[in-house]
């Protein structure tokens, strides 16, 4: 290897080093630069932080037995997308079936109000069909129109009307208040004639259309601030939004209807029979069918936005009148999407009920008293590690403990920048793999001092001994990634995460050995180091001109 390429790699890994070891820092200050302008928090897993394990029993005896297992992966996709909801990182959800039984296992970790979290899991799964807010746009122009008129009467409560007609959520309940503003928060039709056409206390001349709809505005108060330096404008007004239809699918705004999961009989994946591709096909009962018949004449080449709690999974836009109780959805589905929508309808319209059967709380001193004998462990056998290797390999073996270090912190920032969900069986495939990492370069220092033994040159040694040890780290290193693999494909969540931090350490070794002790072991080769090869555990031998 060529000096300049030694120092370059060198470079490189030091680099790398130093940016992992930011990344480790539990208070590295935050940088300017993007990438690292956050703190990278590890993951814990239920048993480390403390947590709850709450298991559910399902009650299937009302589903068709092959709509069960079905039923049960919907439950459980619920559940996760709930649990997320409320704040808890990585959460576990598995279903498993027991003779007859259904059960759904949820681990919460570092979760703090348990009751609630059993609360939003147990509520049944919401399927709702929605119809975009307001009225066909000379509709909603004339009505506008009508309550503008209505709001410059003498005597007239701008509030109550607001309360009564306005469209606009997230100020109806409050009389149409918006509170104080500055310029740059509403859309420009909305700003200036709140802002430049109004004086206070009065109300629109006429209604000012926006992509929102139409408003009628109102004056309530102006006033100056000051903020660094400078006399800042702020408004407060109040306003009363009649949206039309073409508004209201453009930004969003759908509001219910009578139609619901209740009505849906059942969803299944089907498939277009011209271009094959997937498509998403619902069956109503007959109440349904007539609600859906009437939606779909009434927004015809409109959008229907599908809920399932509360969030929007499909908005298909009504391509022909329906009223056979059958409709498909159709859009650029792969095959797992459709499923995936399949299924969250299904969950939808087919609830199964579940009970909760027993509550496990975790606390978090057990799982820091877990932490601190583990972490005790894996530094006491990396210190006797370290200790070995000195002893028996010397140099080399001083050079592949500093490999070790830029190892443990390579593997612990990819951990953080994964994330992992670190758990105590995580932690023992970690450990484990420290020592596999070991055993790389044990065997290419092994092979090393044959070559030295045999007389040939230290430079070329060492790039033959990490040759003819390549084999033996890559066949060793391959059937130990692929029982990892296995392990996470069909094992259990604690399987899973033990193998998932072996399989990362294994990758990360491979590279530790192979690149990093190899840059520090061409980095410290030359004339002197030729001439005392007692250092490499070898006796000294007459050096040659290529030792060099």
């Amino acid at each position: 290897m060529r000096r300049s390429r030694v120092w370059f790699s060198f470079g490189s890994i030091v680099v790398l080093a130093l940016l992992a070891g930011y990344v480790d820092w539990p208070q590295a200050p935050k940088l300017t630069f993007p990438p690292f302008n956050r703190s990278f928090p590890l993951r814990l897993g239920l048993d480390i932080q403390g947590g709850s394990s709450l298991l559910y029993e399902a009650d299937v005896s009302k589903v068709p037995a092959g709509d069960r297992d079905s039923a049960l992966a919907g439950v459980r996709d619920v559940i996760e997308r709930r649990v997320n909801a409320f704040g808890v990182a990585e959460p576990v959800v598995q279903t498993s079936r027991v003779g007859g039984h259904y059960r759904v296992v949820v681990e919460l970790a570092g979760i703090h109000d348990v009751n609630e979290a059993i609360r939003q899991i147990g509520e049944t799964p919401l399927l709702e069909f929605r119809k975009p807010a307001g009225l066909p746009d000379a509709e909603a122009k004339a009505k506008a129109e009508e309550v503008l008129a209505k709001a410059k009467q003498a005597g007239s409560d701008f509030s109550a009307l607001a309360k009564e007609f306005s469209d606009d959520p997230g100020s109806r309940d409050r009389g149409g208040d918006l509170g104080f503003a500055r310029p740059g928060q509403f859309v420009p039709e909305f700003e200036q004639a709140l802002f430049d056409q109004l004086t206070v206390g009065q109300i629109s001349d006429q209604t000012v259309k926006s992509k929102f709809g139409y408003h009628i505005i109102k004056k309530i108060e102006e006033r100056e601030v000051d903020e660094d330096e400078k006399k800042i404008k702020e408004v407060h007004g109040a306003h009363i939004l009649i949206a039309s239809l073409e508004s209201s699918q453009e930004v969003g705004n759908y509001l219910p209807t009578k139609l619901s999961g209740k009505q849906l009989r059942r969803a299944d994946v089907t498939f277009d029979p011209n271009t094959g591709a997937p498509e998403v096909q619902l069956q109503f009962n007959a109440e349904g069918s007539k609600l859906f018949a009437e939606l779909t004449k009434q927004y015809l080449q409109r959008v229907i936005g599908i809920y399932l709690d509360g969030q929007p999974i499909s908005l298909p836009v009504v391509q022909s009148e329906i009223t056979s109780g059958t409709a498909v959805i159709t859009g650029n589905f792969s095959l797992d999407e459709a499923k995936q929508l399949a299924r969250r309808l299904n969950a939808g319209a087919l609830p199964v009920p579940i009970t909760l059967v027993s509550q496990q709380n975790v606390g978090a001193s057990l799982g820091q008293s877990a932490v601190e004998r583990s972490f005790a462990a894996g530094l006491l056998g990396l210190v006797f590690v370290a200790v070995f290797m000195i002893l028996y390999y010397r140099l080399p073996g001083l050079l592949a403990v500093v490999a070790l270090v830029i190892y443990s912190l390579l593997v612990l920032a990819i951990f953080k920048l994964w994330p992992v969900t670190l758990t105590l069986a995580g932690m023992a495939g970690f450990i484990l793999s420290i020592g596999m990492a070991v055993d790389a370069n044990i065997l290419v220092f092994e092979r090393t001092k044959e070559e030295l033994r045999a007389g040939r040159p230290l430079r070329s040694a060492i790039d033959e001994g990490f040759r003819r040890a390549w084999l033996s780290i890559r066949d060793s290193n391959v059937s130990s990634l692929i029982t990892s693999f296995i392990l996470i494909w069909f094992g259990t969540s604690l399987v899973k995460g033990f193998a998932l931090t072996l399989a990362i350490g294994i990758l990360v070794s491979m590279f530790s050995a192979l690149t990093v002790t190899r840059t520090f072991l061409h980095l410290v080769t030359g004339p002197w180091m030729g001439r005392h090869l007692w250092l490499f555990g070898v006796s000294s031998a007459p050096a040659t001109s290529s030792d060099v």
